[in-house]
């Protein structure tokens, strides 16, 4: 009996970790593909700041397309999918057994777990969707969805109070991360005893200004939100892509969507970096 018992506890022991193996190589995979979108979103917006951008949004839909457009394009997709998936499955762990580290089975930290998992099991979906055929998935402009959903929304009772909330929950969202990145609070999330100075350095250069940048674009998105509540107007509501480029309508004009557009590729080489130093 106590043989048996043991043989099946060592196959338990073994079950459990190549389940953890498995979400590891999910987690590292989504890093990666978060990685590729937000340099592309950067490439993009980079575009537009000094010219039309040949008509490409600055947004998801915008990285998704000029994806699919390389060789291999089809592929590519594929692939960026299944690890955005990978990514939904660890965030769904961490809600249901909790976070690595010592404070990782707080209920805050398990609710914001599960908000990830439905958001990129969203990001997932709507990318395997246009690898599988259906181009309206996915690449949709996220002004247009922004407006349409803005506009139902006022529509609601109470809805300018809905939608004003809704923009306030975003722009505070946006200046935690922003905080965040500038208090490096990343770090305790990060294998950084394995990193050499240099890349040390060079992680916190990314990590902070990527994070700051991401933060302001969330926070100014939240912003026209409200402004959409007060003055019930749909269209006051950007997506990524107008958020984007109400920055050039600023005294600094393009410059300022230029260093944004930097910082969001910084972002995504910040998430190259999740990929190989994350605990996960």
């Amino acid at each position: 009996m106590n043989a048996n018992a043991l043989s099946m506890n060592a196959r338990g022991q073994a079950r459990r970790a190549a389940r953890s193996r498995a979400l590891d190589v999910g987690a590292r995979a989504g890093f990666v593909a978060r990685g590729v979108i937000y340099l592309l979103v950067g490439v993009l917006a980079l575009r537009i700041a000094f010219s039309d951008g040949g008509g490409k949004q600055a947004d998801r839909g915008g990285a998704i397309a000029e994806i699919a457009e390389k060789p291999f394009g089809s592929f590519l997709l594929w692939a960026l999918g299944v690890a955005l998936a990978g990514m939904a499955l660890w965030r769904l762990s961490e809600a249901v057994l909790g976070q690595a580290g010592p404070d990782g089975d707080k209920a805050t930290k398990r609710a914001m777990a599960a908000g990830r998992f439905v958001f990129y099991s969203f990001v997932s979906y709507s990318v395997l969707s246009y690898a599988a055929g259906d181009k309206s998935s996915g690449s949709g402009s996220s002004d247009k969805q922004t407006d349409d959903v803005t506009a139902r929304a006022l529509e609601w009772p109470g809805g300018q109070w809905i939608v004003g909330a809704a923009g306030v929950a975003v722009l505070c969202a946006g200046l935690w991360i922003a905080f965040r990145a500038i208090a490096r609070k990343y770090h305790k999330h990060l294998k950084t005893g394995e990193m050499s100075r240099r890349v040390r350095q060079a992680v916190d250069v990314t990590g902070v200004f990527g994070g700051a940048v991401r933060g302001a674009v969330f926070a100014t998105a939240g912003g026209f939100a409200v402004a959409a509540a007060v003055q019930h107007e749909p269209g006051k509501a950007k997506g990524m892509d107008d958020t984007l480029r109400s920055f050039t309508e600023t005294p600094a004009g393009p410059w300022l969507l230029a260093f944004i557009a930097v910082g969001l590729a910084a972002f995504g080489l910040f998430s190259w970096a999740n990929a190989r130093y994350r605990r996960t």
